[in-house]
């Protein structure tokens, strides 16, 4: 006589695991972030070597990492839908399988549109995966350990990003740029082991996954995939000068539009109707509430700062100041040694302390360290190394007040039910954010580059050379200063935040 299959559901694994499980559900869902996120920062060490081997130009280059944060952006939408039609475990597994082959397929890849569509198979799963563990902390976790989780969870997470360039330099001067998709190989194993211990196969809020549930919004996806890749375009186009910007732009903007009107139409129906009928995408009375409206903005701009300068800082050390790709990843470790120490001191006076303070502290510290990269002087190379180095840890502990804070602050005056799609929503606007950011950067820097007379695909040290690099931080030091604006938004009137 065949016996049950085992019960995997959070009421069942919370019983067999004890008070801990809530920890270890924490820690499995942070291995497989750690993959999607290391998917996302370590091939920028390689845009150098990667361009020279398809001979690309920077434009087409950086949708390298555009293409994947489109894709992220998007995905991430889905992520309320997946969860309710297929559960946790399903969903997350998914995904790691996806990332998984995406990794393997960009470095056999011999040809640069094959590269481009693995990462995009990669973006679709870590974007997904990304608003995961918000989701859990506000669930599974007392609002008096909320910070401390997510202090934990962070610290755990930017090691990934941290530790990644320092290895992927090295890989990528000793075994090639294709060695560096390799690295999310043990990740994401790791992570579908734990998956399968410790992931429920419930849904949200303890219901069970309904594969004949509600349908997805395809029409709001879909005008959210067209605006998206038409703002990226448009971005990109605007630099050339052609009419064809306007166009991607504005149809950008068409989409939007649209998209908000849809999405209203459908929260009305779908209030009316207890039929099934089908939720919007992106539930639009969650920006009723002020911290959460506030939070969005945040994350939107905060987004630009951090994937920009994410993409900008490898390009600069090694086409700026001409540093070795293992050189790079050596200068950043440091600085991400001390986010990951920050973030975990940061999180429990998330606990305790306002959330726009902490952000705000964050978004200053950010803001200078973009501001302070212009005192790096090639005429003085004793004193370059030690100046990246201190403006990158600057840099971080900024990062490491904002991370632990931003999301759980923005979203404690949602209700229960909203949770699920607060966290994609928050997740969306910062990776949209983040992938204008890069095309951003990448736009902004060669168009001051060409004004000052130079190109990037050369080898010139010229100090003139770095102008270009420092208008491009300039900017980004002003779009964090701008973050501040709203960051001071997220306190509570009359009432203190505990």
């Amino acid at each position: 006589m065949n016996s049950p299959p085992p019960d995997h559901s959070i009421a069942a694994l919370r019983e067999r695991h004890g008070e801990r499980y809530r920890w270890l559900l924490l820690l499995s869902v942070m291995v497989g972030t750690m993959a999607s996120i290391m998917s996302a920062t370590i091939v920028n060490v390689a845009i150098p070597d990667m361009s020279q081997h398809f001979a690309l130009g920077q434009e087409r280059a950086q949708w390298v990492s555009s293409g994947f944060m489109a894709a992220m952006t998007v995905s991430m939408l889905t992520t309320p839908w997946l969860l309710a039609r297929y559960g946790y475990r399903r969903t997350y597994e998914g995904c790691m399988w996806l990332l998984l082959a995406g990794g393997v397929a960009g470095g056999l890849a011999q040809h640069f549109p094959l590269v481009l569509a693995a990462r995009v198979a990669e973006g679709l799963a870590a974007g997904v995966v990304q608003p995961i563990p918000a989701i859990i902390i506000l669930r599974a976790f007392h609002p008096s350990e909320q910070g401390r989780a997510s202090g934990i969870f962070g610290m755990g997470v930017v090691m990934a990003p941290a530790i990644g360039p320092s290895i992927g330099g090295l890989l990528v001067d000793g075994l090639g740029w294709r060695s560096i998709f390799y690295m999310v190989v043990p990740f994401c194993l790791a992570s579908l082991w734990l998956a399968r211990r410790y992931v429920p196969t419930n849904a949200p809020g303890g219901a069970a996954a309904d594969p004949r549930g509600a349908t997805l919004d395809w029409p709001g996806l879909l005008l959210a995939t067209v605006g998206t890749l038409c703002l990226l375009n448009g971005l990109v186009e605007l630099h050339s000068g052609t009419g064809s910007a306007a166009v991607f732009l504005g149809s950008a903007a068409l989409a939007l539009l649209g998209f908000v009107m849809l999405q209203r139409r459908m929260l009305q129906r779908h209030d009316r109707r207890s039929d099934g009928a089908v939720a919007p995408l992106m539930n639009l009375s969650m920006f009723a509430d002020r911290r959460f409206a506030m939070g969005s903005i945040v994350a939107f701009i905060y987004g630009i700062a951090l994937f920009g300068s994410t993409y900008l800082l490898p390009v600069y050390m090694q086409m700026g100041l001409g540093l070795s790709a293992s050189y790079v990843g050596g200068i950043l470790l440091p600085a991400g040694l001390v986010l990951a120490v920050t973030i975990a001191i940061v999180g429990r006076l998330a606990d305790r302390q306002p959330t726009h303070r902490l952000v705000s502290i964050g978004l200053a510290l950010l803001a200078a360290s973009f501001a302070l990269m212009v005192t790096i002087d090639l005429s003085r190379p004793g004193a370059i190394i030690p100046l990246l180095v201190s403006w990158a840890i600057l840099g971080r502990i900024g990062l490491g007040f904002i991370l632990p804070s931003l999301n759980i602050g923005a979203m404690r005056g949602l209700g229960h039910t909203h949770i699920p799609q607060g966290s994609s929503v928050i997740n969306f606007l910062r990776m949209l954010g983040g992938a204008a950011g890069v095309s951003l950067c990448g736009i902004v820097l060669e168009w001051r580059i060409s004004a000052h007379g130079f190109r990037l695909d050369t080898a010139s040290t010229n100090p003139a050379r770095l102008i270009a690099f420092n208008e491009t931080f300039l900017m980004l030091a002003a779009v964090c200063a701008l973050a501040l604006v709203a960051a001071w938004r997220l306190r509570e009137h009359n009432s203190v935040e505990n």
